[in-house]
């Protein structure tokens, strides 16, 4: 079954950061399977070549982007590359991301500004550098990944919701900005599923060790969280917030604000002390 978006943009030109592994992929092998041209971007070169190799094998065809999407010069070189080879661009997918955690003051201010290079200036980098292409042609797609963490804004993750929280105001604001230049934008914000986020992590075991109980809690794959977002991106959802709990915690939250907070610390610290109990 073909993809809406793929009737809606019959050139079929994508760009994906955090591409190699995870969601990234994910997204790009469904692509793929409708004969999408698409940009695959991300800072693991070796892992790359071989997402590569499993996007052709679905159909697609790639062009690959070694990125660290927190440098804003080398992700402007990336843009105009993309663009030249494609001519244009018709989903952008900011999706390169990180995810990490410590208690507030027990975060170093080098991690903090670690994660806002990666997890929100990467996300701002994309939107500039892609949406004067769009405007152009008077058309294209948006989709940035925030997190239900933006949502929860559970203890000891400051770094991660607060980036969270501004792809999620930078996607209100640019939806606002650009829908009447034929330009759609949507905020992607998932619970926890099983993938590699936390890969990179700076803030100690405990959180990391939390974070994969969550994930493995879940029960949900990467491909399933990739098929609902693309057929939701293609009837122009703003906020894409999946699954069914996640959708639940953004109701409860304005509807019961402070309860709402209590029940996410006394979750998220009682994973926290199991977590702990692990060696």
């Amino acid at each position: 079954m073909m993809y809406e978006l793929s009737r809606q943009y019959p050139q079929k030109r994508a760009f994906i950061t955090g591409a190699a592994s995870g969601l990234g992929k994910a997204l790009a092998l469904e692509l793929a399977a409708d004969g999408w041209t698409i940009g695959i971007a991300d800072i693991n070169a070796a892992q790359l070549e071989a997402a590569s190799a499993d996007i052709i094998a679905a159909g697609g065809k790639t062009i690959l982007f070694p990125l660290d999407v927190s440098d804003k010069d080398q992700y402007r070189v990336v843009a105009e590359n993309f663009l030249s080879q494609t001519g244009g661009i018709d989903l952008l997918f900011n999706n390169a991301g990180v995810g990490d955690g410590s208690p507030f003051e027990e975060y170093s201010l080098e991690n903090y500004e670690w994660m806002t290079g990666i997890n929100q200036m990467g996300v701002l980098y994309g939107c500039y550098y892609f949406i004067p292409a769009m405007k152009k042609q008077g058309s294209g797609h948006i989709l940035n990944t925030a997190s239900a963490a933006a949502i929860g804004c559970a203890p000891t993750m400051a770094a991660y919701n607060m980036t969270k929280a501004a792809v999620v105001a930078l996607s209100e604001t640019l939806y606002g900005e650009l829908m009447d230049h034929g330009i759609a934008v949507s905020c992607i914000q998932p619970t926890y599923f099983r993938t590699n986020v936390v890969q990179y992590a700076r803030g100690g075991d405990i959180v990391k060790k939390a974070t994969e109980m969550f994930m493995k809690k879940s029960g949900l794959e990467a491909d399933r969280i990739a098929k609902e977002i693309l057929h939701r991106a293609g009837k122009k959802e703003l906020y894409i917030i999946l699954p069914k709990n996640a959708r639940q915690m953004w109701f409860l939250k304005r509807l019961a604000p402070v309860w709402f907070r209590k029940k996410v610390k006394e979750q998220f610290m009682a994973a926290m002390h199991k977590a702990a109990q692990k060696k």
